[in-house]
């Protein structure tokens, strides 16, 4: 099929299942790999193939960029115990361990390892997708271990095929190839962001804002494999420190078309990557001998138990690393919560972007030909993943009867009335500094209190509802019957006529209202838009403080952030090109 056809097919695919996908009450990935599966009974389209680099360079990076820049810096700050051992040393014992699998079945032991390499990291992308239904906690630890699992695979895939090839592989060069690795892809990170933001701090052009982002990735990805390092590990380390600075160095209008454009691509480009990997299943059990396909699925099953096993063993022996800190957990809470993480560690881009990256023949002769076992295997386990935890977590995350986390929506009410208090108090001074006149001044100040009664109030009723609850609970365990009755009368209905009953439209240029010796109009406009600015860029400053003490989680900076972002460019306008 021609490139035209195939992106038409593509999004179509995808159009379909964001609207069935509801229906069925599944979440959409599973529904586009059902429908991927569907189309590779025909023919003409188990033959579309995407070139081996494809998902490793045009996917990878954007996904891994975006899941970066909505990751929280102090949740990893936090539970960086737990994440380097996840991201590592279980990368390294899943790989074996699978490769142990594939030796038993007859695979050859340097196949089995680049098997083990492609389906031995959790994914950021899958994760994304499929894992919300977590704690927050739980669900950033997650998504971290995910984000930086990836170079610690492909670090044992490139040792797998130099192995395949017959190269010589030592302790040493193996230290070497993953100091190189990480160091070199952090530092590659680190410098392409750098490079970010010095041209940032330099432009307010929206347009240039955001190509300067689009590029970001592709550039530390480029530059980290260009000295042999972890271009995927370069891809995040940019990501954090972008999400970072980024109030500081970029427009609220930047902001909010980075904001809408980022979401829909990474939507689309995760969209056709599940759609490609039922596709993909389908064209590798076409390719394979029927006589070979029963051994295949044994090997896809085993892998994927001995997944779900090692994950599960090596969390219960990680707690010995893990600092104790709050209340004693519940009995039995901690086995649920691994059982969950378990379930929840789902395969997707990354092992699917190795096993396709996997040479047509291993060696130059032919001997070794194992990429199509590799690809079947790979694309099986991220089709159990996905087909079997997916379904399976919601009723799990019930199973687990976890605490219902009010951390955020307490930090983010924090947040709102530590600003608002802190943008009055700045109210006078600010008026004074821009030449606000008394009456625009006190309008804002009016529209302040308001705006900080709203805060309290929602606090309040939030509390109250959670009060409520309890009661209600209690009331429902003891089998009481609601002591409250409500009437049978009800508020009087107004209709539109009643509505507009006495209601005079009067043009404001006769309205006897209007006073003419009053400012003109545009002079109070002009100075209640200065001083709503004014008192925005103070909020943002008291926010970021608010980050930078670890006061707020960067979650709800980006929240607050987008509102204040909104209201500035309602302030503003859309700024216009020509």
């Amino acid at each position: 099929m021609e490139g035209l056809e195939v992106t038409v097919l593509l999004g179509l695919t995808i159009l379909v299942g964001t609207l069935i996908a509801p229906r069925v009450r599944l979440a959409l990935p599973l529904v586009l790999v059902i429908f991927g599966l569907l189309l590779g009974f025909v023919p003409q389209l188990r033959e579309v193939q995407l070139p081996p680099e494809t998902v490793l360079l045009l996917f990878l990076p954007v996904m891994l960029f975006w899941e970066s820049l909505t990751t929280s810096l102090r949740s990893i700050r936090r539970d960086f115990r737990y994440i380097l051992p996840m991201s590592t040393v279980l990368v390294v014992a899943s790989a074996f361990a699978v490769a142990g699998i594939g030796v038993l079945f007859g695979m050859p032991w340097e196949i089995a390892l680049i098997l083990g390499a492609a389906v031995a990291p959790p994914d950021a992308t899958a994760v994304a997708a499929l894992g919300r239904l977590l704690p927050r906690r739980m669900f950033m630890k997650l998504k971290a271990e995910s984000l930086t699992n990836d170079g610690t695979a492909l670090v044992l895939y490139a040792i797998a095929v130099s192995l395949a090839l017959g190269g010589q592989i030592t302790p040493l060069s193996v230290t070497l190839d993953v100091l190189i690795s990480y160091v070199g892809g952090i530092a590659a990170g680190v410098v392409i962001a750098g490079l970010g933001y010095l041209l940032l701090r330099r432009t307010s052009s929206t347009i240039v804002i955001n190509v300067a982002l689009l590029l970001i990735p592709f550039t530390a990805f480029l530059a980290a494999e260009m000295v042999h390092a972890s271009g995927v590990l370069a891809v995040v380390v940019a990501g954090l420190i972008v999400a970072y600075v980024s109030p500081r160095v970029t427009t609220a209008s930047s902001r909010r078309q980075a904001d809408a454009a980022w979401p829909f691509g990474v939507f689309l480009l995760n969209g056709a990557l599940f759609v490609l990997i039922g596709l993909e299943v389908q064209y590798v059990a076409h390719e394979i001998s029927a006589a070979a396909i029963g051994r295949l699925v044994l090997i896809t099953l085993a892998v994927w138990v001995t997944l779900l096993v090692v994950r599960y063993v090596f969390q219960l022996l990680n707690v010995i690393f893990q600092r104790q800190s709050g209340p004693r957990p519940a009995p039995g809470s901690r086995a649920r919560a691994r059982a969950v993480s378990t379930i929840a560690g789902m395969r997707g881009a990354v092992s699917l972007a190795i096993a396709l990256s996997v040479p047509v023949s291993i060696t130059e002769g032919g001997a070794i030909n194992g990429r199509d076992e590799i690809v079947f295997v790979t694309a099986g386990v991220i089709l159990l993943s996905l087909l079997v935890q997916g379904p399976l977590l919601p009723a799990a995350v019930r199973w687990a009867r976890f605490p219902v986390d009010h951390v955020e929506d307490e930090e983010y009410e924090l947040a709102e009335r530590a600003i608002s208090g802190a943008a009055l108090a700045a109210l006078d001074d600010l008026a004074a500094e821009h030449g606000i006149g008394q009456e625009v001044r006190d309008r804002v100040r009016s529209e302040g209190y308001q705006m900080l009664e709203f805060a309290n109030a929602r606090t309040l009723a939030r509390e109250q509802a959670l009060v409520d609850a309890e009661a209600e609970a209690l009331d429902d365990m003891l089998g009481e019957p609601d002591p409250y009755g409500i009437g049978g009368g009800g508020a009087p209905q107004t209709t539109d006529e009643d509505a507009t009953d006495g209601t005079v439209l009067q043009i404001i240029a006769t309205s006897t209202d209007v006073d003419l010796a009053q400012r003109s109009p545009l002079i109070r406009h002009e100075e209640h838009t200065r001083l709503k600015l004014a008192l925005i860029d103070r909020k943002r400053e008291v926010l970021l403080g608010l980050r930078g003490a670890g006061t707020v989680d960067d979650i709800v900076v980006r929240r607050i952030s987008a509102r204040l972002d909104l209201e500035q460019v309602r302030l503003q306008g859309i700024e216009e090109y020509d």
